[in-house]
């Protein structure tokens, strides 16, 4: 019974919980080992019982079996060969509810008179800690009534621990002792046990099994120190003692530590101590070792100084005479440094004076006060321009620290802006430093925190500072950051006054674009005019702005796409409208972007007006080039009716989709067309005809931009789903002209195959068509190879919009492509069309609504990836096994690291034949993804160090031009020799080392500059 089996605890427990027996009778069986004259006899008595003691459940042990085992354990305690399973008894005790008040002053006098921390392990004396933490957890008014006991007591008893373990324990336990006991008699020894400890130095070993860090340990000594005021008195000089000599990492933790503890210490200690601390302080921040530090030592600081002049340490009276002390003194140091603004130390004093505007409202009104009329008489008085510019950028500090300081204070509390008072001064020299070119981009800075300070100026100024913000704009300045900071500025005053920019600014802006396109030899022009279309896509983001811009833009876009003056360079004019075209769509995206309340409203007054341009140029162009029929401007428009779309509601967007294909299919255009040139009487639309013309078929782009961003509720206005598929994927390969048409029309059948077979099998009448289709464009022999090619192409958007909903006939349709890898005409694309199967697309994106499953592309590569590896390694069939090199290329390259990471090993192999196929996008691929896996890589754990003489041999090869074409073969080849050295060891890189840098040295002569550039930084 006493050899303490596992097995036979849990017999004993069983039967004590089953009722077939008691805890009683345990012990009286237990009762010659538990008095045995036998040291190890006692001994497992003692450790059985409380084994069984902890298994048992707590209702099993009633009032009196507690009270009777704590008095027996804590005899035991007097026995050095039975106080190790006697406290892990009572700490079975400490948790029990029958463990009353009344037990626990006999349990700790037990503890402080009998165990002698200092002679036991940690693993014990973390049981004694745990047995005390349990009792301040359950029973702390039985401690507090020991007081004075129970304090010297504990002291005694924590004195001299080392463990990282048991101190998280003791530093819980003392935390509370120190918050909640009267220790007033026994500061000295708390202070002691807790202060002994800092700084902490422990550093964890390597893999440490407990997971304990440093900063655990300093937190939670943190919280002791900082848990009494009448710490502060001894804690002061270590602080300041530590600060002085300790390492930047003890500063830190000293630093943040002050921090904490200011504000328990009370105002009282850190107006006597101000001084000393601010002088040692002051050596952090003006003499800084690292910015980390500084950094702290200034939020040190700030503690001080709200402690010092918290509301409620002082009462409000006169600025002047209400921050008498440190914080006066500190600002008279430091406004003296700033008589030199161009000196060093002028950085940290500005940085001293910003943290006091961020303390109190007092501090920081007398702060402002002393420090804005100081920097406004400095610029006054300054000639030279380079001390003007030091003084500016002072002062742009302190305006954004001013603002700042109130937007960091809580609502009761906001008062007027500090800077009020000095705003008409600032603003006076800082619109003079906007007339000269060096100064101006401080004084934009300063304008800028002017503007964003809330209730600081009117309205009146506001419009003052747009005036002066467009002279800058204006002016001939090439400084492009100083007009990306005036468009800052004039951004953020279009989110508080809009309408000055609208009256002032937009007016200044339209007029600088010109009416016509300037010529292919005016570059100066056409630089202006897209300077002023990123100027205006920069700042019309808000409604109000949007809308002017929007309207101004598209009637200018219609004026040049309806002009009737021929002109024998029609390009530049195109160019010109793409590029007012592509402003407003960066601009439409960038309020999509931010979820913009106003976007859905442009399904009235931007997309009618886009279709009525382009449909009408289609229609009237006889087969000429009309500017509004060029793809690149279809193309841009596509964009825009995407982002306008995909804002709608499902109902309207219904309502928008049954107006479209009305006019896509049956011509009857009036629904989706509004504004200028007006349509001819009667016009029809009939792109999807077999005599439509280029210009007309090429409108499918816009046709599709609504398609594929409607959400899949919105159903689609057809008589039958499956023939509008089968007659969009025929037309696709039949009759579109060009390929941004099948890409359309693909597009297309993606997104409705996605939005519409998913969370159910699909209709069999689709499926069929899907099958029938995959016989006759791929498997058909009779087809020429560019048809056959297309097919490829338009079944990989059908895999796609199976593969990101993992639909179950995903892998189905993938194996149709697998089924002609040993094709010679196709064999290669269908194996490229598998990594293009996983690519991320435009189409089925979240934002266009597609029906999209986690982890889908996780199970598709779990279940193609080891078919290919399988493949590449099959001889039998050589056209097929090259065709999975290439397969396998092209997957590794369109997924990522963690999805192949476990197979490396036994890809490189493979990966180094597909170096050896004659195909520049393969080399591409296989190079990439070799730099991809070298990412983590290290020399002791090397995947390629056995394959080093083959990698080193190809990418010689693959970084030469005299046998790679490709620039971006070329480049990624160099750029992983460069990487070899940091994850192969030195030794088995050494012999190749002569040849790789004679190779390099022709590789300096490479014509182009960005080959040449990764050849210098491999060598």
């Amino acid at each position: 019974m006493a050899s303490g089996r596992d097995e036979e605890v849990a017999a004993i427990v069983s039967e004590v919980s089953d009722g077939r027996t008691s805890l009683l009778n345990v012990v009286k069986a237990l009762g010659e080992y538990l008095t045995s004259e036998e040291d190890n006899l006692r001994t497992k008595g003692v450790e059985f019982l409380s084994l069984v003691l902890d298994r048992c459940p707590p209702e099993k042990l009633n009032r009196q079996s507690v009270r009777v085992l704590a008095t027996f354990y804590c005899s035991k305690l007097e026995d050095t060969e039975t106080i190790i399973p006697a406290l892990k008894g009572l700490l079975s005790l400490s948790r029990l509810i029958n463990c009353t008040n009344e037990d626990v002053p006999v349990i700790i006098r037990a503890l402080f008179t009998h165990v002698k921390m200092k002679v036991l392990v940690q693993s014990v004396r973390l049981v004694v800690y745990s047995i005390i933490d349990n009792f301040m957890a359950r029973h702390r008014d039985a401690l507090k009534q020991m007081n004075k006991e129970f304090l010297a007591g504990y002291i005694t008893l924590a004195d001299g621990e080392k463990d990282p373990r048991n101190l998280l324990v003791a530093f819980a336990i003392a935390r509370v002792i120190l918050v909640e006991f009267d220790i007033s008699d026994f500061v000295e020894g708390f202070f002691n046990i807790t202060f002994c400890y800092f700084p902490i130095t422990f550093r964890p070993p390597p893999n440490d099994p407990y997971g304990i860090s440093a900063d655990d340990l300093k937190h939670n000594l943190r919280r002791c120190l900082c848990a009494t005021p009448v710490f502060g008195p001894m804690a002061i000089p270590v602080f300041l003692e530590k600060l002085t000599a300790g390492s930047p990492i003890t500063k830190r933790d000293t630093l943040q530590s002050m921090s904490e503890c200011f504000p328990v210490y009370g105002a009282s200690l850190a107006r006597s101590s101000a001084r000393d601390i601010w002088n040692t302080l002051k050596l952090e921040i003006f003499q800084p070792t690292d910015t980390i530090t500084s950094d702290m030592a200034l939020t040190c600081t700030q503690s001080l100084v709200k402690t010092i002049y918290s509301a409620e340490s002082r009462i409000e009276g006169d600025a002047e005479t209400d921050i008498e002390g440190l914080a006066q003194d500190a600002c008279e140091e430091c406004i003296k440094i700033l008589r030199e603004p161009e000196k060093s130390q002028a950085r940290p004093a500005i940085k001293v004076l910003c943290a006091f505007m961020s303390t109190t409202p007092s501090v920081a009104r007398y702060t402002i006060s002393k420090t804005a009329p100081h920097l406004v008489t400095l610029f006054v008085t300054l000639e030279d321009t380079a001390s003007r510019l030091s003084d500016l950028l002072l002062l742009s500090d302190l305006i954004a620290a001013a603002r700042d300081s109130v937007t960091n204070l809580q609502q009761s509390e906001v008062t007027e802006p500090p800077l009020l008072p000095y705003k008409d001064e600032v603003l006076g020299i800082v619109t003079t430093g906007l007339q000269t070119s060096s100064l101006r981009r401080p004084a934009l800075a300063c304008l800028l925190g002017i503007v964003s300070t809330k209730n600081l100026l009117t309205d009146e100024e506001l419009g003052f500072v747009v005036h002066k913000a467009n002279e800058v704009f204006q002016g001939d300045t090439n400084e492009n950051d100083d007009e990306s900071d005036t468009l800052k500025l004039l951004t953020t005053i279009t989110t508080i006054a809009p309408h000055h920019v609208v009256d002032q600014t937009l007016p200044l802006l339209f007029n600088d674009l010109p009416d016509r396109a300037p010529p292919r030899d005016a570059v100066a022009d056409r630089i202006k005019y897209r300077r002023v279309l990123t100027a205006l896509s920069t700042l019309c983001q808000q409604p109000e702005l949007f809308e002017v811009f929007m309207i101004r833009l598209t009637t200018r876009v219609e004026l040049l796409c309806s002009a009737t003056d021929i002109e024998a360079d029609l390009e530049p004019r195109a160019a010109y409208a793409h590029a007012i075209l592509k402003s407003i769509a960066q601009t439409m995206s960038s309020k999509v972007d931010e979820k913009h309340a106003d976007v859905p409203k442009y399904i009235d007054r931007l997309v009618p007006r886009l279709f009525n341009l382009f449909i009408y140029s289609a229609l009237t162009s006889d087969g000429g080039y009309v500017i509004a029929t060029d793809p690149r401007l279809i193309l841009v428009a596509e964009d825009i009716i995407s982002l306008v779309t995909q804002c709608l509601t499902v109902e309207r967007h219904q309502m928008f989709m049954v107006a479209l294909f009305s006019a896509f299919l049956s011509g009857n255009v009036a629904g989706i067309c509004e504004g200028q040139p007006k349509l001819p009487a009667g016009a029809a639309l009939h792109p999807f005809q077999d005599s439509a013309s280029t210009s007309l078929k090429n409108l499918i782009l816009l046709f599709a931009a609504a398609i594929i961003a409607a959400p899949k509720e919105v159903s689609v206005p057809v008589p039958s789903l499956d023939g509008f598929l089968d007659d969009i994927l025929k037309w696709s390969l039949t009759t579109a002209d060009n390929d941004i048409q099948r890409e359309a029309a693909w597009k297309i059948l993606t997104s409705i195959l996605n939005k519409h077979t998913a969370g159910k099998s699909m209709p069999r009448p689709i499926s069929q068509q899907l099958e029938t289709f995959a016989s006759n464009r791929l498997s058909d022999t009779a087809l020429t190879v560019p048809q056959r090619q297309q097919g490829v192409a338009a079944w990989v958007h059908i895999c796609k919009a199976l593969l990101v909903q993992s639909h179950p006939l995903t892998l189905d349709f993938a194996d149709r492509l697998f089924g002609v890898f040993g094709d010679e005409s196709i064999g290669w694309d269908a194996a490229k069309a598998i990594g293009q199967v996983v690519e991320p697309g435009d189409v089925l994106s979240k934002s266009k609504h597609a029906v999209i499953k986690i982890l889908h592309v996780q199970r598709f590569v779990s279940k193609i990836l080891p078919r290919i590896i399988a493949g590449a390694n099959d001889a039998s069939n050589p056209n097929e096994q090259i065709s999975n090199l290439v397969a396998l290329a092209s997957l590794i390259k369109s997924i990522s690291k963690p999805l192949y990471s476990q197979q490396m090993p036994t890809l490189i192999p493979l990966l180094l034949r597909g170096l050896d196929l004659p195909d520049e996008s393969i080399h591409a691929n296989v190079i990439d993804t070799f730099i991809a896996a070298a990412e983590g890589d290290t020399p002791e754990q090397s995947l390629v160090a056995e394959h080093v003489p083959s990698l080193i041999s190809k990418m010689l090869k693959n970084s030469s031009i005299r046998d790679m074409p490709s620039m971006r073969v070329r480049i990624a080849a160099t750029r992983y020799l460069a990487i070899l050295p940091q994850i192969v060891r030195y030794d088995i890189l050494h012999p190749y080392k002569s040849q790789v840098v004679k190779e390099l040295a022709k590789v300096l002569d490479d014509p182009k500059r960005a080959v040449r550039k990764e050849a210098v930084d491999a060598r």
